[in-house]
């Protein structure tokens, strides 16, 4: 009896297909970043922490209250952060008095 290439592909494919679909575990490092403290440090905790590591605030480099501000509207209205609107001019201040940069002082 000769089996036919197509059989043979269809039990390749399916053996391929059991290989990849196998459990995969990945382990995370300990999260080892706080937030630095400051008054809002709690709704930053609550609300950018559901979404991203402390790091990845840490690591902008220190930038105005405008850049803040713009975050948090990109990330409220792109990537659908949960943030309610009442609580944005504190976390904005947090933000920027604990990673930003001073404004300008106009003469």
């Amino acid at each position: 009896m000769k089996t036919r290439p197509a059989i043979l592909l269809a039990a390749l494919a399916l053996l391929v297909t059991g290989a990849i679909a196998a459990e995969l575990k990945i382990t995370l490092p300990a999260e080892t970043t706080v937030l630095r403290p400051g008054k809002g440090a709690e709704l930053a905790q609550a609300n950018c922490l559901i979404c991203h590591s402390p790091d990845y605030i840490q690591t902008q480099p220190p930038m105005p209250r405008k850049f803040w501000e713009a975050e948090v509207k990109k990330m409220r209205e792109k990537y659908g952060a949960p943030t309610p609107e009442e609580t944005v001019p504190t976390l904005v201040e947090y933000l920027a008095a604990t990673y930003g940069i001073p404004d300008a002082k106009k003469p």
